[in-house]
Parts: structure tokens; sequence; C-alpha cells
């Protein structure tokens, strides 16, 4: 049983959360969202204590505008995956406001039936200032849910248009859930998120949408087909009603699919590896800005610098050197 001081030893509460027990894994995914550099510790002892217990799940991000009912699609098709006797985590990031620094995470008033079921996990997490739809720490959220038993876990976006393309570096397969709609709204197809997709699905494909989500259908498989997609998978392009729930078993058996014919190739292992690496370089990229921040010498200066900048008296460029140089302790070279 969990207790207060289960909580604060990471051994111990790894082992809660192979029990799967729910108040241990709310509180590991909170833990290592915490930024305090004593917590990180123990969010890193914590992540290396449970990492041999993780990579069992089929991983899913799913990515559409807003309106295009993701919360709704996500409940109809957890509730389905449930049904077929799995274990559904869902990684719910909510937009950050830039003004308040506040998120209204709201995704569990939105999936009430999935959120009741004993076989469902949800956990909404502000995205802060990490871009692409997702929050910093989805990575190591999806591998804790993963220790504790959950096969299959969903990571919903933020959904602001096409740049929601950080989530396709992070899990087996990238759904994109569209509209009905037509015309203009192809142009959309030529760069960006579609060409990341491996699944394409249009919602609500029911009342008087229907004759619209069919034409939308044929005209996405149509311009999927001047995309260059690898050999072994030609991307999908289904329809649903996450309302009427038609359709949700179709999303279901294509999944499976495009987990076999990865595994079938070769892909899977190879695209998780790559994953890692970019994991890596994410988290140095990530962790060297808040070095740089929290530099004494950089916090001095800063107030000058950007105040200089934003007078247009000085060039960032000119403004960013200064500050590396105080950082590194050293001149910083030029680049050829």
């Amino acid at each position: 049983m969990t207790t207060p001081s289960t909580l604060n030893d990471p051994a111990a509460l790894a082992a809660a959360v192979r029990r799967g027990e729910r108040r241990a894994l709310a509180r590991a995914i909170t833990l290592i969202e915490s930024t305090r550099p004593d917590h990180r510790v123990r969010a890193d002892a914590l992540l290396t204590a449970l990492l041999p217990h993780t990579g069992n799940s089929v991983r899913i991000g799913i990515s559409g505008v807003p309106g295009v009912g993701k919360s709704t699609f996500i409940e109809a098709f957890g509730l389905h995956v449930i049904g077929r006797g799995h274990k559904v985590a869902v990684l719910a990031v909510d937009p950050t406001s830039q003004r308040t620094g506040g998120s209204i995470l709201g995704d569990k008033t939105r999936m009430v039936d999935l959120s009741r079921d004993d076989g469902a996990f949800i956990r909404p997490s502000p995205a802060g200032a990490t871009l692409g739809g997702v929050a910093r720490r989805t990575r190591e959220a999806m591998l804790i849910c993963e220790a504790a038993g959950f096969d299959v876990v969903i990571v919903e976006t933020v959904g602001v248009g096409q740049s929601e393309t950080a989530v396709a570096d992070m899990v087996d397969l990238f759904l994109l859930l569209l509209l009905p709609a037509g015309g203009d709204e192809l142009q959309g197809i030529k760069k960006g998120i579609v060409e990341l997709a491996d699944l394409v699905v249009v919602n609500k494909a029911d009342g008087d949408l229907a004759a619209t989500a069919r034409h939308t259908v044929a005209d996405y498989r149509h311009a999927l087909t001047l995309l260059r997609h690898e050999a072994d998978w030609r991307v999908p392009v289904l329809s649903c009603s996450a309302i009427t729930r038609a359709g949700i078993d179709a999303v279901w058996e294509t999944v499976g699919e495009h987990r076999a014919a990865m595994v079938a190739a070769g892909r899977r292992s190879a695209r998780r590896a790559e994953q890692a690496r970019a994991w890596l370089w994410s988290e140095i990229r990530e962790s060297l800005v808040e070095s740089l921040r929290r530099h004494p010498d950089v916090r001095a200066a800063l107030p000058d610098l950007e105040a200089r900048v934003t007078a247009g008296t000085l060039v960032p460029a000119a403004a960013a050197r200064t500050l590396l140089e105080r950082f590194l302790g050293r001149p910083v070279g030029t680049v050829d």
C-alpha cells in the first residue's frame, strides 16, 4: 500500500507503480514533471528503476485541429480497446497561457465514461513552453504508464495546427484526425503534419456530414498517393463517428496492422531507437537553456541586453553571443 514515505522513496515508488497503484502512478508523473533539482534526481532514479519494465505498449499519438473531436474520439476508441482486453493510458496535453502560465486541464471532464473505467488512466498535463503540441515530460510519462501495466498509451496533442509534429517522434503510430471538408482544405496536405501521419481518420462521419465525409476520404486517399511514404506501409484514410462509435473498430484493426507491418519490416525497433536519440538531444537543448538562464552572470546581464534588443539599439545575435560568452566563460567562435 502506498504511504507518504513510499512516495518519497524512488525504489518504493517504482515498486508501487509496478503494482499498478493509481496514487503511485499519479505521484510518479507529478515527480517527473517537477522542475526542482532535488526532484529531478529522484525522478531519474525512479525512471532508471522502471526502465526494464517499459517498451511493451502500443504508443499512439493523436492530433487534429480544435473542434475535430479528439476527446470524443479518444473516449470511444479507448473504451473499444479496453473492451478488447487492453489497458489504456491517455496523456492529454493542454495549451498553456502565455500570459498567466495556467492551463485548464479539463480532459477528464470531456472523457467522463473513459475516466470511470478501471482499465483506463487519464493524465492531463500543461504544454508549458514546450513546442510541438506535447509537454516536455510526455516521453517519461509514457514509460511510467507502461511500467504500470498499460499496454496502449495514447498521447493527445494540444491541437493547434501544422506545428503538431513533435508527437511523431515519440510514438509508434501517428494518427491525424480530420473534419469532413474538401476543396481548399486539401491545400494543407502539401507539407507538414499530413506527411508525418501513419493513419488519417475523418471524424464526424454521421448525419448531414456523412456524405461529405465520404468525399473527404476519397479526396485524401487520392492526394496521399502524391506523397512519399515508406515502402512497407501505405497510409490508410478511414472515416468514423466518435458519437455513434461507427468505424472505431476499423481504426483499432488498422493500428494492429501497422504494428505487424512495422515489426515484420524491422522498423519498429529502429524507429524507437531513433526516437531515443531525438529524446536525448531534446533534453540536452532544453537543459542547456535552463542552465543558461540560471547562470548568475547571464541573469545579471539579461535585463539590460533584453532592453537594448527591444529598443532596437542592439542586434539580437550580438546579445545572444554576449550571453553565451558569459555562460561559457570564453569567447564564442564564429561558424563558417
